[in-house]
């Protein structure tokens, strides 16, 4: 009986030990820059057989040649990207993780400004979302109890249209597509849609993918929403559901914080929360391609106007695209500014 008992432990021993005995890691560089190759490589520690590999780039699946897969790197954009290696061998399968970090192959360019006009803008307005559309500013505000969707006379800063929010939501960026505005809020993970004529609520949606609701704008087809990461997803406007997303990046780091929305041809222009900047981001990659430091505009409004450090700062970008001006404003300013960016 004993000896039955030690061949069955010997046997159980032997039988853990051969499936114990393989040992994956995933080989790749953990930075690349965009437009490279990279190359992938499942690895057995022992040199044991592997009879198939199946590999998946942030789950989307790619086919191996052997054990190892190459791909450039414009077919991924930038940033953080996930591989899983699903490891077949005699009898079993295993699935191993890792990552890569894909950054930026140009140096963003630095931009300077001049001020072209000023236009008066409400003091108690405390910006989260500005757009120009056929002649006045539309703007949302922020803070629970005081957040409120707005049409604006740019030329006097006169509010002709206003609808306030519930108390308990802190209103974010908003957006116009198809004769609807759509305003996000921020931690509530919901969003709501207005009639543009009418300011009338249409319905709600929320967003369950992103960490919260920052900025908004759209691109003729999608929305474009920021969470206060360095991610920007894009939306359905129907069904409202977070499609993909793309991540800022320079040549060397995730850019974070990105706060209130512009699209400008194909160029996202984005405020940076807290750092008085825009950057300026290529929709498709999300290469950021320039950075805009606007710090002295808000010293030029505190010439007339005491600011609170680190919260009334630059935020809202409105573009009219019809005769090319560039509107920016900051929480709580007294002025809208025309502004002409320079590159240096």
């Amino acid at each position: 009986m004993k000896n039955k008992q030690l061949i069955l432990l010997i046997l159980i021993t032997l039988f853990f030990s051969c499936e114990n005995s393989y040992k994956f890691n995933i080989e790749v560089a953990k930075k690349v820059t965009l437009n490279s190759e990279v190359s992938i490589t499942l690895k057995e520690k022992n040199n044991q057989q592997i009879d198939k590999v199946q590999f998946y780039i942030n789950g989307k699946e790619y086919n191996a040649n052997g054990t190892s897969l190459k791909l450039n790197t414009s077919e991924l954009g930038v940033g953080k990207h996930a591989i899983s290696a699903l490891a077949f061998y005699p009898g079993k399968t295993k699935k191993v993780n890792n990552s890569f970090e894909v950054l930026a192959d140009i140096t963003p360019e630095v931009y300077d400004y001049k001020i072209i006009n000023s236009y008066p803008h409400d003091k108690t307005a405390y910006t989260q979302g500005l757009e120009y559309y056929n002649g006045y500013l539309y703007e949302t505000t922020g803070r629970k109890g005081q957040s409120t969707l707005r049409k604006v006379d740019i030329k006097t800063g006169k509010v002709l249209q206003k609808v306030d929010i519930e108390k308990e939501y802190f209103g974010e960026g908003m957006t116009i597509l198809n004769n609807k505005i759509y305003w996000l809020t921020w931690q509530a993970k919901k969003g709501f849609v207005y009639n543009l004529e009418t300011f009338e609520r249409e319905k709600e949606f929320n967003y369950n993918k992103s960490k919260e609701g920052w900025g908004l704008t759209n691109d003729g087809a999608q929305l474009l929403k920021s969470d206060g990461t360095h991610k920007i997803w894009f939306l359905d406007p129907n069904s409202l559901d977070e499609k993909k997303y793309i991540q800022a990046y320079t040549n060397k780091y995730a850019v974070n914080d990105l706060n209130e929305l512009e699209l400008i041809g194909d160029k996202i222009y984005a405020n940076k929360y807290q750092q008085n900047a825009i950057v300026i981001i290529d929709s498709k990659t999300g290469v950021i391609e320039g950075i805009a430091n606007l710090t002295s505009l808000k010293e030029e409004i505190e010439k007339t106007q005491k600011l609170v450090p680190q919260d009334e700062v630059l935020n809202g970008i409105a573009y009219d695209a019809e005769n090319d001006r560039l509107f920016v404003t900051g929480k709580n300013w007294g002025k809208l500014f025309e502004i002409k960016l320079i590159k240096k």
